[in-house]
C-alpha cells in the first residue's frame, strides 16, 4: 500500500525519513560485529519442529527460526510443516519481525530432485529469507532457479576449515553453518577469512560424528542421517570393556556463557539445535539466549532441567575434550521438567509480547479528516483516515490524549517506538475514534508485514547428460592404511593406490608416483601441517589427492594436484558430479548410502566409483571413544569396541594418541563389504575401491585376486547397495 507522503514519519532529529527508514528490526539494537570489512549483526537463530515450537520461538525474541517443510529436512519425524501451511508460518514469522530459514538439508536421489525443487518453488512463493542447504547438487539448482534465494552451507556439510568455507564462498553460498567440533580459535580463524555470514551452534544435542559423516543409522536399520531420520543408535551401548558404558553419546553443548566471545570473534548467527524437542524448551532457550546476547547472566539452570543428558559441555570450544564429555539421558533428568517448571516457561509464550517498534504519525485539522501513519523497521508503512474533527466545546484533545491512545498496543506484535502528534488548538477528537483509528492501521500495517516477499523461481533448462556404458568394466583402485599393507601385486595389478598423507610423506621415492595418491584426513583441524605433507608429497611426485571434505579441495588445488572426490562429499545425483566437475575435480566415489543400481544409472559426467571391498567408515569423530573410556596409553592405532549385541567395531585413530583432536578418529563397520561376486553387477562404474584398514599385505593381495577372478565370502555385507534407505 502506497504511503501518505505528508504524513512521513520522522526521525528523532524531527527530519523526514520517508518509509524505507533504517529502523532496527523489532527494536532491538543488534550489535554490529567490531571487524574490519564486516557490517553484520547478530541473530538468534531457533529451532521449530512445529506450530507450538514456532509460537515459542518467536514470542521469546527469536530474531530468526528454522524448520522444515515436506520431506527434504534432516528432522523429519518433527512434526514440521507441510507446503500448504508453509505461508501461513511465514506470514506469522515475518508479521513479528522474525526471519525464517527453511531446511532443505537432506541428500536427495536423482529421481527426488523435481520434488526437491517442488519444496523450493513452494519456499519462494512464501518468501522464506534462506534455505539451509547439505546436497551440492540441489544447491546447484537453487542457485539456478533462484538466484536470489540466499543458500546457507549446512552443518551436514562437515564445514571445519576456512578452506571449504572459501571454496563455497566462491559458488554463492552466503553463510556457513560450522561443525560443532570446532574450538574457538578455530572459529575465529574461519571468520577472519571471510566475508561469508557465519553461523555457530550454541545450545543442543551434540551428535557423536561430524555432521554429515554418519552412516551408522543406514546402515543399522537402512534409517539415514543423512535422509532426516537417524535412528540416534549413538544413543545404546557402546564399550571396550564396561558393557553399561554408551561410548557414543555426548552431553548436550551449551555455549550462552561464551556468546561474548564468539560474537568478538566475528559469528554471525547464534543456533540452538532441537526441532525435536517441546516448546517449553524452545521458549527456555530463546530466552536463555536473549539474556546472554544483553549481557545479562543465562539461566542455565532452568534450561538444564527442562531437558540435558547429565548436564552439559563446551568441550569442544574450549578444547577440553575426554570422558566429561560423554553423558545419557538418566531419570533425574526426565524428572527434572516438573509440570510446574513447564507451565512456567508456557506463559512466556501465551500471548502477544510487543517486540516490533513502530512509529506513528497523527494530524489533526480543521476542516480535515484526521489521519493516522504507522510505519516500521522494514520500510513498512500504512495510513488511515477518520472523521473531521469537530471543535471543541469544554475540552480539546491533546497530544497526551493522542499518545495514550497510540500507545493501548497490547495484544498486538508492536510497541510503540515514537509518536509524532500534529494537532491545531480548539478541536476535539473523540477518544473512540482515536482507538478505531488506531486499531485500523495496525491492522493494516499487519496485513502489510504478513504479504509475502515472493522470489522469482524459474527451473532451468534440463542439461543433457551422457549416459553410462554399462558394458564398462571399471578399473581396480586400493586404499591402504599403512605401506606395510603393499604387495607386489598390489604394485603391479592396480591402477590406483590410495594411501594417508601422513604416511605417504614420509614414504621413500618409489619410481611409482604415478600410481599413488594421497589420502587426505577426514578431518583438517591441522591445515598448516597437511599442507606441508601435501607439499613433500608434490615434490616426490604424487600428483592426485583423495577428500571427503570440501576444505581439501582447495588445499590440494593450490598445489596444482588433481582432486578425487572421496565418499564423504556424499553424491548422490548427477547434479553433485556436475558441482564437483565445476569445483575442478577428476573424479569421485560416491555416496555409501546409494543403490548400486542409482550408482550404475548415475551420468559419468566425471568418471565416478564406489568402495566395493571393507569395513565401511561409519563414523568421523573428534572425540575417540576408546580414549574416552580407557585412555590412549598402548593403542596402536586400532582398537575394538562393541554394541550392545556384542559386535565388534574398529576404531582407527591413525596412531596420533591425540583422541581424535587432530585428524579425527574413524569408527569402522564389523563386517566387512563385498562385492567379488557380484561383479557383473557393477559394470558400468569407472572404478572399485578395495579398502583395506586391519588387514596384512597377504590378506590385501588375496581379496585382490578374489576381485579380479570372481570370490565369494562368508561374515560380510552388502552394505547399502541392495537395500534403499528411507
Amino acid at each position: 500500500m502506497r504511503p501518505n507522503t505528508a504524513l512521513k514519519p520522522t526521525k528523532p532529529n524531527g527530519k523526514s525519513s520517508g518509509c524505507a527508514g533504517n529502523w532496527n528490526k523489532r527494536n532491538r539494537s543488534l550489535p554490529m560485529l567490531n571487524k574490519p570489512g564486516h557490517n553484520k549483526k547478530t541473530e538468534l537463530l531457533a529451532p521449530a519442529g512445529g506450530p507450538e515450537q514456532l509460537t515459542a520461538a518467536v514470542l521469546c525474541g527469536a530474531d530468526a527460526v528454522y524448520f522444515g517443510a515436506g520431506n527434504f529436512n534432516a528432522r523429519r519425524s518433527a512434526k514440521n510443516f507441510d507446503l500448504d501451511s508453509l505461508k501461513e508460518a511465514v506470514a506469522f514469522c515475518h508479521l513479528h519481525g522474525t526471519a525464517v530459514h527453511l531446511t532443505v538439508n537432506t541428500l536427495v536421489f536423482d529421481r527426488e530432485l523435481s520434488a526437491a525443487m517442488e519444496t523450493v518453488r513452494a519456499a519462494c512463493d512464501a518468501g522464506v529469507d534462506a534455505l539451509i542447504v547439505q546436497d551440492l547438487g540441489l544447491a546447484r539448482l537453487i542457485a539456478q532457479a533462484a538466484p536470489n534465494m540466499p543458500i546457507h552451507a549446512s552443518t551436514q556439510m562437515s564445514l571445519h576449515t576456512l578452506s571449504g568455507v572459501q571454496l563455497l564462498e566462491k559458488f554463492g553460498y552466503t553463510r556457513a553453518v560450522l561443525a560443532r567440533e570446532m574450538n574457538a580459535e578455530e572459529i575465529a580463524q574461519v571468520c577472519r577469512g571471510t566475508t561469508m555470514e557465519i553461523e555457530a551452534f550454541v545450545h543442543g544435542a551434540l551428535c557423536m560424528c561430524l555432521s554429515g559423516q554418519c552412516y551408522l543409522s543406514a546402515v543399522a536399520g537402512e534409517r539415514s542421517g543423512n535422509r532426516g531420520l537417524c535412528a540416534q543408535p549413538c544413543r545404546l551401548p557402546f564399550y571396550e570393556k564396561n558393557p553399561q558404558r554408551c561410548g557414543l553419546s555426548l552431553k548436550d553443548m551449551s555455549l550462552f556463557s561464551h556468546i561474548d566471545q564468539l560474537r568478538q570473534a566475528g559469528v554471525t548467527s547464534f543456533k540452538i539445535e532441537g526441532r525435536m524437542k517441546r516448546p517449553e524448551y524452545v521458549a527456555a532457550a530463546v530466552t536463555a539466549g536473549r539474556a546472554a546476547l544483553a549481557g545479562k547472566k543465562p539461566d542455565l539452570e532452568t534450561l538444564q532441567a527442562v531437558f540435558s543428558r547429565s548436564g552439559f559441555t563446551d568441550g569442544y570450544f574450549t578444547g577440553k575434550l575426554g570422558p566429561e564429555m560423554f553423558g545419557t539421558r538418566q531419570k533425574e533428568d526426565v524428572t527434572a521438567a516438573s509440570p510446574a517448571l513447564l507451565k512456567d516457561l508456557s506463559r512466556l509464550y501465551a500471548k502477544e509480547t510487543g517486540l516490533v517498534g513502530i512509529r506513528a504519525k497523527l494530524e489533526s485539522r480543521a476542516g480535515k479528516p484526521v489521519l493516522l501513519a504507522l510505519s516500521d523497521g522494514d520500510g513498512n508503512c500504512v495510513s488511515v483516515s477518520g472523521n473531521v474533527p469537530e471543535a471543541a466545546i469544554s475540552k480539546e484533545t491533546t497530544e497526551e490524549m493522542v499518545r495514550q491512545s497510540l500507545g493501548k498496543l497490547g495484544g498486538t506484535p508492536y510497541h510503540l517506538e515514537q509518536a509524532e502528534v500534529c494537532l491545531e488548538h480548539g478541536l476535539a477528537i473523540p477518544v473512540s475514534e482515536l482507538n478505531r483509528l488506531r486499531r485500523d492501521a495496525v491492522e493494516k500495517l499487519s496485513a502489510e508485514r504478513s504479504l509475502p516477499s515472493a522470489v522469482p523461481f524459474c527451473l532451468p533448462q534440463e542439461e543433457s547428460l551422457p549416459l553410462p556404458n554399462t558394458a564398462q568394466t571399471p578399473q581396480i583402485w586400493v586404499r591402504l592404511q599403512y605401506p606395510g599393507q603393499l604387495s607386489r601385486d598390489l604394485w603391479d595389478q592396480v591402477q590406483r593406490i590410495i594411501l594417508p598423507l601422513d604416511q605417504l610423506a614420509v614414504l621413500p621415492v618409489t619410481g611409482q608416483e604415478e600410481k599413488l595418491v594421497a589420502q587426505l584426513p577426514a578431518m583438517l583441524f591441522d591445515e598448516q601441517t597437511i599442507m606441508q605433507q601435501l607439499t613433500r608429497c608434490h615434490d616426490k611426485g604424487v600428483r592426485r589427492v583423495v577428500t571427503g571434505n570440501l576444505g581439501g579441495i582447495l588445499m590440494a588445488q593450490q598445489l596444482g594436484m588433481q582432486v578425487i572426490g572421496d565418499f564423504g562429499l556424499n553424491v548422490t545425483n548427477a547434479q553433485s558430479l556436475l558441482r564437483l566437475k565445476e569445483m575442478g575435480l577428476s573424479a569421485a566415489t560416491l555416496s555409501i548410502e546409494m543403490p548400486l543400481s542409482d550408482c550404475i544409472a548415475m551420468p559419468p559426467v566425471l568418471p565416478r566409483g564406489i568402495f566395493a571391498y571393507g569395513r565401511l567408515p561409519l563414523m568421523t569423530v573428534r572425540n575417540c571413544p576408546a580414549a574416552a573410556e580407557n585412555s590412549c596409553r598402548g593403542c596402536r592405532g586400532f582398537r575394538r569396541m562393541y554394541d550392545r549385541r556384542k559386535a565388534p567395531f574398529v576404531v582407527d585413530c591413525g596412531g596420533k594418541k591425540d583422541g581424535g583432536k587432530s585428524c579425527g578418529a574413524q569408527i569402522y563397520n564389523h563386517l566387512p563389504l563385498y562385492l567379488a561376486d557380484r561383479l557383473r553387477e557393477c559394470r558400468g562404474l569407472d572404478f572399485l575401491t578395495l579398502y583395506f584398514t586391519d588387514e596384512s599385505s597377504a590378506q590385501a593381495a588375496d581379496v585382490l585376486r578374489e576381485y579380479q577372478r570372481g570370490g565369494r565370502r562368508e561374515n560380510m555385507t552388502r552394505g547399502l547397495y541392495y537395500r534403499h534407505v528411507k
